[in-house]
């Protein structure tokens, strides 16, 4: 499995931007798909998860009501509506897949997730 993150960039704060992930490779069956993001020095972060078949969303409390999960599962692609940005949302942006059978407490921790994007750098402005 592949994952190809796009949609970064940079912009003002307050803006918006959508980022995009597609899946290719294997036939695609995922668990859930999950965004995640890091900065330099710091641990990779958990942003929100979308459950592949059901479309059952999880944020982080601090993109709650900002930030908006969601796939098109005929099309295999995951997206991330991203608005009202801060600068601290500023960093690179994974997106990531976890297979059938992954214990359900891992589902917002990195290590829940097994196949993973190249990342994409969200810079906000202030």
């Amino acid at each position: 499995v592949q994952l190809q993150a796009s949609g970064g960039g940079l912009v003002q704060a307050g803006g918006s931007l959508r980022l995009s992930c597609a899946a290719s490779g294997r036939t695609f069956s995922s668990d859930a798909m999950g965004w995640f993001r890091q900065t330099p020095g710091k641990e990779r972060e958990f942003v929100a998860r979308v459950s592949w078949s059901g479309g059952t969303t999880t944020y982080a409390d601090s993109v709650k009501g900002r930030f908006t999960i969601s796939r098109d599962v005929a099309k295999n692609t995951l997206y991330l509506q991203m608005n009202s940005l801060k600068p601290e949302d500023t960093a690179v942006y994974y997106c990531a897949a976890r297979s059938v059978g992954l214990p359900i407490a891992t589902i917002s921790q990195p290590r829940g997730y097994d196949y993973w994007g190249q990342g994409t750098l969200v810079t906000v402005s202030s």
